[in-house]
């Protein structure tokens, strides 16, 4: 029997409204502010804070399956939103005194995040000044704080992929998301000129995937924080992919039964082509469902086990995701490719799944070509490639 997901219910009742605004999230090119009070309204900005703050720590199934149903209302708040949300679980893993800055005063903050190392930093005394112009950072205009990517020398003269934590005030926001998917998502730009950042609001990627990072051990009978980050930060997006193609399947199903060809009469939603189509889809997207479910499940297991995930596992996880995109993207293409030409007007909902669902595998985590690699080498015995990072 599943657990109960109430947070999961309380999300289910404010969807409708949601689901409303994502035509005009994608006019906005960000999420609606009506979309982030009603999400807000119910906690799901707290789902992976410290309990220590005020954070629900729920498990990451519970997480993932309340991405799953908000995307499937509107893929650009989910992709934005989520990310607030796991971001939350990363800035759990930074110093005592970084969480007491970030919430102590504000239970709600969030922070978005641009993580690719691309910012430039000097070393000044008791931190670094950072510079850059750091783009990708999705639902920018609804976070008080951001994370950013950078590359920081350690003792032994190590260049590493660092993070670094700067408040709002600390950059601008280049308005310039125009993209064919995920049109509501404000995946914009932050604009950084020699911003402070004292060495507590810095941490090394490596050590918070290997349990060694200043937060760890913060939280000791917590669920989700004996974990590394990555697992937690990629999860929204196959997520995502997953309530795209389910909802796909329903708009497909409704729009076809009643489909009638212009030049024959024919009843297309009775013809064998689109039933033979949407039962592969259906069998694809249940299949990436029960895929992900289990590697969800994974964590879980994990997290109350306090047990840290080895090398073999964290390459499953990774690629698991990157698996079920690509399943997703296919099922949601499979369908849309017979959808007729009035599935391209822009005021059609199922042009927008396509988008979005090609939109899920573009990411970085989600590239299968890297992901095959990734796995691959460690089925083979080989070294990981850091160029496959």
């Amino acid at each position: 029997m599943k657990k109960s997901n109430l947070l999961l219910d309380d999300l289910r009742a404010v969807l409708p409204g949601i689901a409303a605004n994502a035509f005009a999230a994608e006019q906005l090119r960000r999420v609606p502010d009506e979309n982030i009070v009603l999400l807000k309204s119910i906690g799901l900005h707290r789902a992976l804070q410290p309990k220590k703050y005020g954070g629900l720590e729920i498990s990451l199934a519970e997480f993932a399956e309340c991405v799953v149903a908000l995307a499937g209302a509107c893929a650009s708040t989910a992709w934005a939103f989520s990310l607030l949300c796991t971001h939350s679980h990363q800035l759990g893993m930074f110093s005592a005194q970084l969480q007491d800055e970030v919430w102590s005063s504000n239970p709600d903050a969030t922070a978005s995040s641009s993580v690719a190392p691309f910012g430039k930093i000097e070393e000044v005394d008791g931190g670094v000044l950072l510079s850059g112009e750091l783009g990708w950072s999705s639902g920018s205009d609804h976070a008080e704080w951001a994370i950013v990517g950078c590359r920081r020398q350690n003792d032994a003269g190590e260049s590493l992929y660092t993070f670094a934590v700067l408040p709002r005030a600390d950059y601008e926001i280049r308005d310039d998301w125009y993209a064919a998917g995920m049109k509501g998502s404000g995946t914009k730009t932050l604009i950084i000129n020699r911003a402070f950042v004292p060495n507590y609001r810095i941490q090394a990627a490596r050590d918070m995937m290997e349990g060694k990072s200043a937060g760890y051990g913060l939280y000791s009978e917590s669920k989700i924080f004996y974990a590394p980050y990555r697992p937690y930060f990629a999860s929204g997006f196959s997520a995502i992919s997953l309530g795209v193609a389910e909802r796909m399947l329903d708009v497909f199903r409704d729009k076809t039964q009643n489909r009638v060809r212009a030049y024959t009469g024919a009843n297309v939603g009775a013809a064998t082509p689109a039933l033979m189509r949407l039962a592969e889809s259906t069998h694809q997207v249940a299949a990436a469902r029960a895929f992900l479910e289990k590697t969800w499940q994974e964590h879980v297991e994990h997290g109350e086990q306090q047990r840290y995930p080895n090398r073999e596992t964290l390459a499953y996880w990774r690629t698991n995701q990157a698996y079920a995109v690509k399943m997703c993207i296919q099922a949601v293409d499979r369908l849309f490719e017979a959808a007729g030409g009035t599935s391209w007007f822009d005021n059609n909902e199922m042009q927008r799944l396509f988008r979005d669902s090609h939109m899920t595998g573009a990411h970085a985590y989600t590239d299968y070509d890297v992901c095959a690699q990734i796995l691959g080498r460690e089925l083979m015995g080989l070294d990981p490639d850091p160029t496959l990072a």
